[in-house]
């Protein structure tokens, strides 16, 4: 598709901000080295997957090339992780998470997003009859496992993971609670939303999802 192009690619990531403050050899050795993977991973490359493959394509990229050019691998991993987090910003989910109508607007809006935004390589399993203040789903195929884990680069999809510990871990009234992921050894991915009349510590305490 002519979207997947490295250049576009790394300026819809999460290292928008990022790449630009990078010397130019070492953005057009990590353009380069992101032609060699979308090759390689042409079979994820279609309209509903390029989200997806921007934060993927771009994290191994950067975190392999940032090693060619003299950082140690934890130096890489950890420019790579920090930067990814610093461009999350949570404030809008939480502003709305104080709304009433917040869980039953998931319960629409996450599996419709989805469905637009997942390509091949995808599986979700959706619980329509819950209870209204309970939205559960579960992720039994992902293509950052499917990729990451085929290199040996599981730590990368761990610390995509960790994203939605940063943009659900602290909503008003909201629980999040996640006990595995595939990225992290798990057989799937469990997601758990719990709304509360109460915020957290009023009487619950938020769970420590991974």
């Amino acid at each position: 598709m002519n979207r997947y192009i490295p250049e576009k690619m790394a300026a819809a990531s999460r290292y928008q901000n990022y790449f630009p403050t990078l010397p130019k050899e070492i953005q057009d050795d990590t353009y380069r080295r992101m032609a060699e993977l979308l090759e390689e991973e042409k079979a994820y490359c279609d309209k509903g997957n390029y989200k997806h493959m921007a934060q993927i394509i771009t994290s191994i990229a950067l975190y392999e090339v940032l090693q060619e050019h003299g950082r140690s691998e934890a130096e890489a991993y950890r420019t790579v992780s920090e930067e990814m987090w610093k461009f999350l910003d949570p404030s809008g989910m939480q502003k709305l998470a104080k709304r009433s109508f917040f869980l039953p607007l998931m319960k629409k809006i996450v599996p419709f997003g989805f469905r637009k935004g997942s390509g091949t390589g995808w599986r979700y399993t959706w619980h329509r009859d819950d209870l209204k203040d309970v939205f559960r789903f579960e992720c039994r195929e992902c293509i950052y496992a499917k990729i990451l884990g085929r290199r040996g680069l599981m730590k990368l999809g761990a610390m995509c993971c960790h994203a939605d510990i940063i943009n659900y871990g602290d909503l008003p009234y909201t629980d999040f609670i996640r006990t595995q992921t595939l990225c992290q050894g798990g057989n799937l991915c469990d997601f758990r939303f719990v709304r509360h009349k109460t915020d957290a510590g009023d009487g619950w305490q938020r769970s420590k999802s991974i």
